[in-house]
């Protein structure tokens, strides 16, 4: 941790309606998360970028968003505060496209101040995507915090946060490492062959690029590449093929039915491609979900193995 006062600021103006809150929680992992936290409504988030260590604090004051910047690579983040805040999030023709169901016209008037964000960087993201490839939330999460507090490196800034690991450490450290981190032997050779192409992946220009480039890594496919570029790019279409709930949720709330494959998931996402992602985001935010049958996935300890 390094001084108090911030190293670049600056100052936006997002639409009246905009939730801070609501639009960057996807940043977080957790409550907790110990590289990104929301207190007393700002959001106070650590991360790596191309021009070093920082740490961005959005904070809403009289209408207006502050961002502060801390470390060697406030600017970095400060100047892209906008988009990692959700407020270049193009929401051009979605209303439109909404307007034709009633669930998803509902919520999307209801959650129009809630924006997608775009930070900017994969590794990140991708780390907490691998860790919750099959796995329970709270599986997924475990691993997370374990992995950062191992690798514990403090993050600049006024706030006890710690930033996401080195892709070079992960890369180096062989799988058992991870395995009292509770990640088995599958997941830790998949995070380490692609935080040994992490460089490649940061380099990606678009969503379309990212995807092609991490679904090139054995290990990483439709579910894990759509985690990592709907947060790290924005994308409003990206969608979870493979996941275990969101068929059921997205059936359940635009058709009643509450089974659904893939195939039947897509089918009703169709009518708002461009924007399909947004609608599972805005499905996720109001908490809906299909009827549960039968038992719940258990939590497991691969540590214990």
């Amino acid at each position: 941790m390094t001084g108090t006062e911030p190293n670049a600021r600056r100052v936006l103006r997002p639409p009246a309606e905009y939730r801070l809150a609501a639009s960057v929680r996807p940043l977080t992992f957790s409550p907790n998360d110990p590289c990104a936290r929301i207190v007393d409504g700002a959001l106070w988030w650590a991360t790596r970028t191309p021009a070093g260590p920082a740490t961005l604090t959005l904070r809403p004051a009289s209408g207006e968003l502050v961002a502060e910047g801390y470390g060697p690579g406030a600017e970095w983040v400060v100047e892209r505060a906008d988009a990692i805040s959700g407020l270049r999030d193009d929401l051009t023709g979605f209303a439109e496209l909404a307007a034709t169901h009633p669930v998803v016209d509902r919520l999307a008037r209801q959650h129009r101040g809630m924006r997608m964000p775009a930070s900017g960087l994969v590794f990140p993201r991708l780390l907490r995507a691998v860790y919750s490839q099959k796995v329970t939330g709270k599986e997924a999460y475990r691993a997370y915090s374990a992995t950062v507090r191992h690798f514990r490196e403090p993050a600049p800034g006024p706030m006890p946060l710690l930033l996401p690991p080195e892709p070079a450490a992960i890369a180096a450290a062989p799988y058992w490492v991870f395995h009292p981190f509770g990640v088995e032997q599958r997941r830790a050779e998949t995070l380490r062959r692609a935080a040994a192409v992490a460089d490649r992946l940061e380099r990606s220009t678009d969503a379309a690029e990212a995807t092609r480039r991490l679904t090139a890594v054995a290990g990483i496919g439709p579910w894990t590449a759509a985690e990592v570029v709907r947060v790290a790019y924005g994308d409003p279409d990206a969608v979870s093929v493979g996941d275990f709930h969101v068929p059921n949720t997205v059936a359940w709330a635009l058709a009643g039915e509450p089974r659904a494959d893939d195939a039947r998931m897509l089918a009703l996402l169709e009518p708002f491609r461009g924007h399909r992602g947004r609608v599972c985001v805005l499905l996720e935010a109001v908490g809906i979900h299909a009827p549960k049958y039968g038992p719940r996935m258990p939590i497991r300890s691969f540590a214990r193995y």
